[in-house]
Order: structure tokens, then C-alpha cells, then sequence
């Protein structure tokens, strides 16, 4: 191992001290990131400092919680999201269709605002894209994580989140549409003056195995003014959907379709 004048040490650690951030010590220094991180671990054990990683959690810290995004990201994280939070593995990922990259975007995006601090990243998986944020407060930020999937067990919003739907009700139907829904064109035929005719018309679908998630949709459909009805799919009773010109409108106006 290559053996650093003091002076160096101690000059790093100067710097560190002052809250330089490791790589930018080793560039200025051009001393590997690795030793950097050694001189800090013994520096914080010799004076019997405990390392704590440092959070922009809105629930943990005073930071405002930035809450039109919040309100879509638990749309994606009911739908499509997973928390992994094991010793040393701590990130919330919410998994798109990969043909829909304004969707990834925006859901990445939606990390951003609601905690800027962890690094963010993206990984293919056959036909869909993992968009995943790394840290371990993601589980004050969407308490519904649990053991087992979504549908197999209670999924309740807290207090301050009912709050946070309640101000931002299209934020959420965007985020549950953009991982669980759809906007598709459905068609029926009627007779006219003794032709049969053919009709297409839009309509919103919305999926999910979970009997509590779908409530919390049509609950919100509801305080929106948007008509829905239950609809059985491939023998499934798990479809909402949403029919009617003057909702699809409004679906239109504040959703609108994947891209």
C-alpha cells in the first residue's frame, strides 16, 4: 500500500471535516477515494463519532415535502413500486413499461422532488425499465411497505397522506393510470335505420388485484366527479372503468394517455 505523507492526512481531513465531499478531497489531493474513506472511518473512531448517512427525508427533517409530486409518485408506488429495505440494500423501485419513456421520466422525476439527495438510476429488465432511488428513508415516505405483495395485505393511507390526496387528487389518478391503467379505444355496433353500425369510443381502464388500492381510486374518482363502473376482464373482477364522454374529458385534460 502506498504511504501518504501526514501532511496530506491531515490536510484531508481538513477538508472532510468542513464537509468536502470524498471524491472531491481525492481529486484535489489525487489520492485514491478509497483511502480518503479509510482516513474518515479511523478519524470519526479515534473521537468516537458515529457515522450517520445523511437524509433530505421530508418526514425525518424539516424539508418541505414537495406535495403534487408525492401525490404521483404513490400513485406509481401503489401500482408498480417496490421498497427493498434489507441491511445494506435499501431502495424503492417502481418498474414501466419500457415503450413509454415520457413515463420513466416522469417517475424519476418524481424521485427528484420528493427526495433530491439519493442517487437515482434505471435498469432494463426484458421489456420493462426499473426506475430505483436509493434510500433507506423511502419506507417513512410510503408506510404501506410491508411483507408480501400489495394485494394480499391492508394498504391504508396514513393521516398526512389522505391530506396530501385530498389537495392533489388528479396527481394521484395520474400516477395509478401511469403504472395499473390505461387509455384505450373500445367500440360497440347499434342499428340505425335498419344498418348496423360500428362505434369506437376511449375509455380508462384501471387494474389492481388489491381491493383497498382500487377503493382508494374510485374513492377519489368520486370526489372528482368522474363516473365509473366495475368491469370483468379475461374473468378478473379487478378492472375500473371509466366510460362516459364528459369523464373521459376530464380524464383527458388531466391524464391523457401513456407516452
Amino acid at each position: 500500500m502506498e504511504q501518504h505523507n501526514p501532511s496530506k492526512r491531515d490536510e484531508a481531513l481538513t477538508l472532510l471535516r468542513s464537509g468536502t465531499a470524498n471524491r472531491v478531497v481525492a481529486k484535489q489531493l489525487n489520492v485514491p477515494r478509497g483511502t480518503v474513506g479509510w482516513w474518515l472511518h479511523e478519524d470519526r473512531k479515534r473521537h468516537g463519532v458515529r457515522y450517520q448517512q445523511p437524509t433530505d427525508c421530508p418526514r425525518c427533517t424539516s424539508r418541505e415535502l414537495d406535495h403534487a409530486a408525492y401525490a404521483y409518485l404513490l400513485g406509481l408506488y401503489l401500482g408498480d413500486g417496490h421498497i427493498t429495505s434489507k441491511p445494506k440494500q435499501h431502495h424503492l423501485s417502481i418498474f414501466c413499461d419500457a415503450i413509454w419513456p415520457g413515463v420513466i421520466d416522469e417517475a424519476e422525476s418524481a424521485m427528484h422532488s420528493v427526495m433530491p439527495m439519493p442517487r437515482t438510476g434505471r435498469r432494463q429488465r426484458s421489456n420493462c425499465v426499473e426506475v430505483k432511488s436509493y434510500s433507506r428513508h423511502w419506507v417513512c415516505a410510503f408506510p404501506q411497505h410491508g411483507p408480501g405483495k400489495k394485494h394480499e395485505r391492508p394498504i391504508v393511507l396514513e393521516a398526512w397522506q389522505q391530506r396530501i390526496v385530498e389537495s392533489h387528487p388528479w396527481r394521484l389518478v395520474r400516477g395509478l393510470i401511469h403504472s395499473d391503467g390505461c387509455r384505450n379505444m373500445n367500440w360497440t355496433t347499434r342499428v340505425v335505420k335498419g344498418e348496423r353500425k360500428r362505434y369506437e369510443y376511449p375509455r380508462y381502464y384501471f387494474t389492481n388485484a388489491s381491493d383497498d388500492i382500487r377503493r382508494l381510486y374510485t374513492d377519489t374518482l368520486d370526489s372528482l366527479g368522474i363516473a365509473w363502473t366495475h368491469c370483468t376482464r379475461a374473468g378478473k373482477p379487478y378492472n375500473i372503468s371509466v366510460a362516459r364522454r364528459a369523464s373521459v374529458a376530464l380524464m383527458d385534460a388531466h391524464v391523457g394517455p401513456k407516452y
